[in-house]
């Protein structure tokens, strides 16, 4: 499926859309200003003045008229299964063993029931064996250390984290604002299977 990023007039990665959305964005003249390649092309129907048949050339990426009203560093992106194991890059926080997105199990790092909560920095990928052997127990408690510490990623990051098929010129966009420490930086494993 083709997925175009939307951005705000600044900047400021907004959502993924698809070619349907964005013709609508181009139609009501709405974008205003474009990066990369054109990757579609929609035909519309014939102008009776012109005669001529409607084309819009979609681009992988487009800025749209409005500023958003946040500032990044308060910008909390929410928690998906598919985003947390692509932040871990697929990998169980307790043994390193790799294990495939199905297998993969969130894993409250202080359980649920001792207060933990449902957060980025309180979540890592754990493999089925390792979350049954620490159980409703800390780390600490399970004589279990984490390899890798969890985080919040930055709107980048999420913009990668959900993307299904990012084009070159978008990853190079997104890559270019993330965090020189991203994990992402090394390299998107998921793409590499």
């Amino acid at each position: 499926m083709l997925s175009i990023l939307k951005l705000d007039a600044g900047g400021i990665p907004q959502c993924w859309i698809n070619a349907e959305e964005a013709t609508k964005q181009y139609a009501d003249q709405s974008v205003l200003w474009t990066l990369g390649d054109p990757i579609a092309v929609m035909r519309g129907g014939i102008s009776r003045a012109t005669g001529k048949q409607s084309i819009i050339g979609l681009h992988s990426i487009v800025a749209v008229k409005g500023s958003a009203r946040i500032n990044l560093f308060d910008v909390v992106p929410g928690i998906t299964k598919r985003k947390l194991y692509r932040r871990d890059r697929g990998m169980c926080a307790y043994c390193g063993e790799r294990i495939s997105e199905n297998d993969a199990e969130a894993e409250h790092i202080i359980p649920n029931s001792r207060g933990g909560k449902y957060t980025w920095m309180n979540l890592v990928v754990s493999c089925r064996p390792c979350n049954q052997r620490k159980g409703n127990r800390t780390p600490e408690m399970a004589n279990m250390s984490l390899l890798y510490a969890p985080y919040m990623p930055s709107l980048y990051e999420d913009m990668i984290l959900k993307g299904r098929n990012i084009l070159a010129d978008q990853m190079d966009f997104l890559a270019a604002n993330l965090p020189k420490n991203s994990r992402l930086l090394e390299g998107l494993f998921w793409e590499q299977s």
